[in-house]
């Protein structure tokens, strides 16, 4: 599903973000990506959606070379990787149904299809009522399960989750989490950036820890490890 070989990331100013990282990810997995601030964890996460590209070393994502991708092909292979932000990255002037509709429009999806889709994922994260409110009008929790639902609607194999829980009070958090766990025994594959204790040490997965760009330690089932 998700595999990096021997992975470097150097940036212009000489930062050194990643080392030789190699891992993989399987199918169906829910991996927490942890570490301290600056370990390369933003960097890890963005090499998988191609945000950022290697200096060295290769990445395969759902049968796909993101390295040696085509430019025109970059758009197909990000229908297949949903992406999730702490800041929600939603469009302001657009209504909720609006906000999730938009991703399957850019990739051209029939109209009959979008509505239905749509609403599908809307009713999923329990927002089927809020179709018609703009972000502004929204909660912090609404607003980033607009964005999970946005993620979602075009049944992308994998998930990369941000700190998704990041601005949230605990409360929502816990709602979001079991969200996330719901998609994955749906079968997606999530991989999770957070700096969440309570959420790691509760709701066991396999834990990557990353310290200042390298991989320190793979654990299925395995804590967070650090004091926050």
């Amino acid at each position: 599903m998700i595999e990096m070989q021997d992975v470097w990331k150097t940036y212009p100013d000489g930062t050194h973000a990643l080392k030789g990282v190699s891992v993989k990810v399987d199918r169906n997995e829910f991996v927490y990506v942890v570490g301290p601030s600056g370990a390369g964890k933003s960097t890890f996460m963005k090499l998988m959606y191609r945000e950022e590209r290697p200096t060295k070393g290769s990445i395969f994502v759902n049968g796909f070379n993101l390295e040696k991708l085509k430019q025109r092909k970059i758009p197909y292979v990000r229908r297949n990787i949903g992406v999730i932000f702490q800041d929600y990255r939603l469009l302001p002037k657009l209504t909720v149904f609006e906000n999730v509709a938009f991703a399957m429009e850019v990739i051209e999806a029939p109209k009959k299809i979008i509505k239905k889709r749509t609403l599908e994922v809307l009713e999923l994260v329990r927002l089927k009522d809020k179709i018609h409110s703009l972000p502004t009008q929204l909660s912090g929790g609404e607003q980033q399960r607009v964005a999970i639902a946005r993620a979602i609607v075009n049944n992308p194999a994998v998930i990369i989750a941000d700190e998704p829980t990041g601005n949230l009070d605990p409360d929502t958090s816990w709602g979001i989490m079991k969200l996330m766990e719901e998609i994955n025994f749906r079968g997606t594959t999530i991989v999770m950036a957070t700096h969440n204790k309570e959420i790691v040490n509760t709701i066991r997965k396999r834990v990557l820890a990353i310290e200042q760009g390298t991989i320190v330690r793979d654990e299925a089932r395995g804590d967070y490890g650090y004091e926050n």
